[in-house]
């Protein structure tokens, strides 16, 4: 039987054909598809992935990055009575009352991406995706080792443009980040942090505020590319040159940053890994498999130095 997925931005519209017996019928509600190309290409490899299993069938979802849409998302889904659910959260908190709500339904729930608040952890089954305190930690390492190759590990001084407040991605990289570069490099100072949102032009506009304020910046450590190449524009603008950014989750302009000497490092992320992974984690849990419940898969640093061993990212 040929899967079938349905695409709706608050209601899921089922396509005529009724589901054999032996049919997965798996939900997702992600964050936001339209915020940036790591969250569009993460929802061409769900749909491309669940295609390709014809145990399959799944009923795609939208949120808009708004945490009322995503609440009723869940509750369509739970009507539907669906076999599994997949949440990419829009606020790691706001959202826990509707997984609870699912899991007393009996609907086992899987996480994907960016984790819930661990007062959320008892309901659901597994959490898929990247260690983001991980990756904060490693981009801290990156930073400080170019810093101490420069010289400047006892006086440089860093500004941090973090991603969308109560987003748990946004403050799981902001603590690794924030905990790992004390430790690695324990002068180096962090003068200012102040969201971008997972926005270029956004993080763009608080470089500029950064760069006005700051006559010395040595560096700056973004959530992701994104935000990144905001910052790194609004200095190019600016005339500021010798200043070290440093991302994590490695888009495709990051990449071409880095390769133009201009970006010097961040984290090696896939959306389709991390897509794929969510769907087969939902899958496995419904087949009766034991699975970790934090169910991590590796992003490696990349820097100048060695992104040679890794191809360009396709979002």
């Amino acid at each position: 039987m040929k899967m079938r997925t349905t695409l709706a931005a608050t209601t899921a519209m089922l396509l005529a054909g009724a589901a054999s017996a032996d049919t997965m019928k798996i939900g997702i509600t992600q964050n936001n598809v339209g915020v940036d190309s790591y969250q569009t290409t993460y929802e061409k490899a769900f749909i491309a992935a669940a295609e390709a299993n014809e145990e399959v069938e799944a009923v795609v979802l939208d949120a808009g990055g708004d945490v009322a849409r995503q609440i009723a998302q869940m509750e369509d889904l739970i009507q539907q009575e669906v076999d599994a659910i997949i949440i990419w959260p829009t606020n790691g908190e706001a959202v826990i009352p509707a997984v609870r709500k699912a899991e007393k339904a009996g609907i086992p729930v899987v996480v994907t991406n960016s984790n819930i608040a661990e007062a959320g952890f008892d309901f659901i089954k597994s959490f898929s995706g990247p260690d983001n305190i991980t990756q904060g930690a490693r981009s801290a390492e990156i930073m400080c080792d170019k810093f101490k190759d420069m010289g400047i590990a006892d006086e440089a001084q860093v500004v941090h443009i973090t991603g969308q407040p109560g987003y748990t991605t946004a403050i799981e990289r902001a603590k690794g980040f924030e905990d790992r570069l004390p430790e690695v490099c324990p002068n180096v100072t962090i003068v200012d942090t102040q969201p971008g949102d997972w926005n270029r032009e956004k993080s763009q506009q608080v470089m500029e505020a950064f760069l006005v304020k700051y006559d010395d910046i040595d560096g700056v450590y973004a959530g992701d590319d994104n935000m990144g190449v905001g910052a790194l524009n609004a200095a190019k603008a600016a005339g500021r040159d010798g200043i070290i950014f440093v991302g994590a989750t490695n888009f495709a302009v990051g990449y071409e940053a880095m390769a133009a000497g201009e970006y010097w490092g961040s984290i090696y992320q896939s959306p389709v890994d991390d897509a794929e992974a969510a769907l087969q984690t939902a899958v496995d849990i419904l087949s009766g498999k034991d699975i970790p419940f934090l169910n991590y898969f590796d992003t490696p640093k990349i820097t100048q130095d060695n992104m040679g061993q890794f191809t360009k990212p396709v979002f």
